[in-house]
């Protein structure tokens, strides 16, 4: 079997740099999990590297595939110097550990929560899964692999999280848009949502 990992590891770089910070986190029953952060400008990169070194399964499988199924990392984006938003590490670990952990298969449309702020102080504890390709490219494996894909995280308020439960991904995206909304700012405060 392929190593996925420097191969995920090494397209990261090429399309972020080099990463100036990584912390790694484990968590019983599963693989390890690297968070490494990324700087461009006034804008901090946070992206996990482990979550795709196994196939996401279909949580209702009896027995995990492990050569064929989705595979993704994650990537949080922030400005930075304006919360301790290094803090973010463990909770995205623990979303990349997710699919291992609690048998759940992340794709773009998906909230995830990690019931508690994203960093001290942070108005957002759950995100949504944005559609890959704008910032990493996938990466393309070896058949019969699944290519990795570098899923954007946009962190939602509890209010907005609500609203997407009812409306939909897709209409708080449009919502985000017509409103000019800054995803990007860690103290950002929720979109008008009537």
């Amino acid at each position: 079997m392929v190593d996925v990992l420097p191969l995920v590891e090494a397209r990261l770089r090429t399309a972020l740099g080099e990463p100036d910070a990584r912390a790694a986190v484990t968590f019983l029953g599963a693989d390890r999990v690297e968070v490494l952060r990324f700087h461009e400008d006034d804008i901090v990169r946070y992206a996990t590297l482990g979550m795709s070194a196994q196939p996401m399964s279909d949580p209702s499988a009896m027995l995990a595939d492990p050569v064929e199924g989705p595979r993704a990392e994650l990537i949080l984006s922030v400005r930075g110097g304006l919360a301790d938003t290094d803090k973010a590490l463990r909770p995205l670990a623990v979303l990349a550990a997710s699919p291992q952990v609690e048998g759940v298969v992340v794709a773009p449309g998906a909230s995830l929560d990690v019931g508690e702020p994203l960093w001290p102080g942070a108005p957002f504890s759950s995100v949504l899964v944005a559609e890959p390709g704008g910032l990493v490219e996938d990466l393309d494996l070896d058949e019969p692999l699944d290519p990795v894909r570098f899923l954007p995280l946009l962190p939602m308020t509890p209010n907005e999280a609500a609203w997407k439960r009812v409306h939909g991904a897709q209409a708080l995206q449009e919502r985000w848009l017509t409103h000019g909304t800054d995803l990007r700012d860690p103290a950002r405060t929720s979109v008008p949502l009537d």
